[in-house]
């Protein structure tokens, strides 16, 4: 929360006394190990920042040098008092940070010492252990304040009585706590635009009419119900976080509101009209008891009613994802006429339809993937179906085809995602006896088509040119293990465009692609495979990324370094490969090469009879290609030749008198 002020781009920074850097109006005392607050600083001095030091109370005369004060940040320091009068000098103060310090001790006589700060605009409490009822006293006469953040404390339950008087507060921060209920604790807050509650444990959300409210943040807690008030006042409201909650049914929002961006991840939501076994909930309705005192209101609702009666024609966003939705009300998307972005993937769809015109015109990103969709509908005919979209994500599903020619009218799709569904590409080659052509996916002609996955798609050799008439700038082949058998005709279409190419686990073998002409290549995948020889192919490349782990190298080129790919190189992954340690002249040159990164370094072995070793571990003549045997023998020799001297010296005197006995000649001595 801490704001600077003044700050310029091109500033000079000085240094005043007790190690703090001076910049304009700013002095940071940051991480100095401070006990108390410097008393020889610049007067004018507007902010001041005393993050991580070690203050434990700011004294009555501690800020009595600085008028100009505008911004004073003290997080994690140790802070457990501030005595009353403090701030009686610098009154101008905007911005007050107290993060993650220990204000519950004596948190009455700081209330004393906030009071005096009648222009304060933001204070940040977060994280100093306050339960309610301190709050409620630290900030009863702060009525000036707009941006207050209790976050991080131990807050359980608030009512009226907490925020009573902060009447001109625009934002409200309580993520982290332990609230479990609130009870009309924000009516009082006629300003209020954005509320954050993330991280409590609140179970529902009912009766909600904050209608000023701009931005509502209620995620991650234990929701099952979201219910807006029942008034056809129009609610300001354009941002509902509700994800990762226990949402059982797609939330009651407001009948008029300015809602773009309705994010429900994580939840357990579903529709129930009409369920898997054919049973039908459409007349069931649900009765809540809501008790206020002595007064007790019944409230009828269908919540199986799957017409929502909420003005959604301003929603752009809607995340859906990671629930247990297995199909959509008939006429659900139709009324959401301006959505760009719908995520709909880890859920239990099983049919999606895809129609011309509304509702989907203006969707740019489709997200279906991790369902068990098995196909899609679509009335293909001359109106433009999903003309605007941009990303297509089908990956993970049942998929065998996708609907004939429903690429025609997406006039700016760019990346399509079909990895891990069973399909193929046409064209397909005729199967004898049968009439018509296997099912396939066309993307022939999608000239704005840029980014195609098929990882894991089972495909076997592609036949013809699938890819003819687009600019695939990204394509992902991995998990094919028949994708490269036959005629790779269809993969030189791609030569001129091409700049991300993945073909991990394809079975790709050291003679079976030529890479040369592929110009464009700035990442190349070739992982998982059986290349027993690096491709010589690649040496004309300039690639910045390439990927050749998991295969069956004894060595790399000695050259590797010199050639163009060498020299362009940024990041190469070499690990889990058979490299022979008497070869290693080219290790050596990589390391040395300037500005290339091997990330898996640490993995990467080399093998010596039945060792695997790794090359940082080996003499400095292995790696300069010196045979093992010679360095081996050095160290062999030497021992033995120490050995045999120590021998010698022990039993010098008995080996003299024993050739002496042996050859009859007189002893010197």
């Amino acid at each position: 929360l801490a704001v600077r002020w003044g700050i310029g781009a091109f500033a000079a920074w000085a240094t005043s006394a007790g190690g703090c850097e001076l910049v304009q109006s700013t002095t940071d005392c940051t991480g100095r190990w401070l006990s108390s607050i410097p008393g020889n600083l610049r007067g004018d001095t507007e902010e001041l920042l005393l993050d991580g030091n070690t203050i434990q109370v700011l004294g009555s005369a501690s800020l009595l040098s600085y008028h100009q004060l505008r911004c004073l940040s003290l997080t994690k320091n140790r802070l457990e008092l501030i005595e009353p009068g403090t701030f009686l000098s610098s009154q101008g103060l905007h911005v007050l940070s107290l993060a993650d310090n220990v204000l519950c001790t004596n948190y009455s006589l700081t209330a004393a010492a906030l009071s005096a700060l009648p222009a304060l605009r933001t204070l940040d409490l977060a994280g100093n252990r306050l339960t309610e009822d301190m709050v409620s006293v630290l900030v009863w006469n702060l009525s000036s304040l707009e941006s207050l953040s209790v976050a991080r404390n131990i807050i359980m339950r608030l009512d009226s009585s907490v925020f009573t008087n902060l009447t001109q507060l625009l934002e409200l921060n309580l993520e982290r706590n332990y609230i479990f209920e609130i009870d009309q604790a924000f009516e009082g807050l006629q300003r209020l635009q954005r509320l954050n509650i993330a991280y409590n444990y609140l179970p529902c959300v009912v009766e909600f009419g904050l209608t000023q409210l701009r931005v509502l943040n209620v995620s991650n807690n234990i929701i099952e119900w979201f219910l807006a008030l029942e008034t056809d006042d129009l609610f300001e409201l354009e941002v509902l976080d509700l994800s990762h909650n226990r949402l059982l049914f797609f939330p009651v929002l407001p009948r008029q509101s300015k809602l773009h961006s309705l994010l429900l991840k994580d939840n357990e939501m579903s529709f129930y009209q009409r369920l898997p076994n054919g049973t039908s909930l459409a007349d069931v309705t649900v009765q809540f008891l809501l008790i206020d005192g002595n007064s007790t209101n019944i409230t009828t609702v269908s919540l199986w009613d799957e017409i929502c009666h909420s003005n959604l024609s301003s929603l752009r966003l809607l995340d859906m994802s990671q629930n247990q939705v297995w199909y959509l009300p008939e006429g659900f998307l139709a009324q959401m006429p301006s959505l760009t972005h719908l995520k709909l993937n880890q859920n239990c769809l099983e049919t999606f339809d895809l129609s011309e015109g509304d509702p989907l015109a203006m969707l740019t990103e489709l997200d279906l993937s991790q369902n068990r969709l098995a196909e899609l509908g679509a009335e293909v005919g001359t109106g433009d179906i999903l003309p605007n979209l941009q990303l297509f994500n089908l990956s993970t599903n049942r998929l065998r085809a996708l609907p004939p020619g429903v690429f025609t009218y997406t006039r700016k799709i760019a990346t399509v995602d079909l990895s891990h569904n069973r399909v193929d590409l046409c064209p397909q080659p005729a199967v004898a006896g049968e009439a018509e052509s296997p099912p396939c996916v066309d993307i022939r002609g999608v000239e704005t088509l840029t980014h195609l996955s098929l990882a894991g798609c089972g495909l076997r050799g592609l036949g013809g040119h699938p890819f003819q008439g687009t600019s695939l700038m990204h394509l992902d082949l991995s998990d094919n293990h028949q994708a490269l058998s036959g005629d790779l005709e269809w993969l030189q279409d791609l030569a001129l465009t091409l700049q991300v190419l993945s073909l991990r686990n394809t079975s790709l073998s050291s003679t079976a692609v030529d890479f040369s002409a592929f110009n464009s290549l700035v990442r190349l995948d070739v992982s998982g495979n059986s290349l027993t020889a690096f491709p010589t192919s690649l040496g004309v490349l300039k690639l910045h990324s390439l990927d050749v782990r998991d295969n069956c190298l004894p060595a790399l080129p000695p050259d590797v370094a010199q050639t163009p790919l060498g020299k362009t190189l940024r990041e190469v992954y070499l690990s889990r490969n058979p490299y022979n340690c008497c070869t290693l002249g080219w290790w050596d040159a990589l390391l040395r090469a300037e500005g290339l990164l091997v990330p898996d370094a640490q993995e990467v072995t080399c093998s010596y009879a039945a060792r695997t070793v790794s090359p940082r571990a080996l003499p400095e003549p292995v790696l300069k290609k010196k045979p093992i045997y010679l360095v081996l023998a050095r160290p062999t020799c030497l021992t033995l030749l120490v050995a045999f001297a120590v021998v010698f010296l022990t039993l010098k005197q008995k080996l003299l008198k024993m050739v002496k006995s042996r050859c009859g000649l007189s002893s010197p001595y």
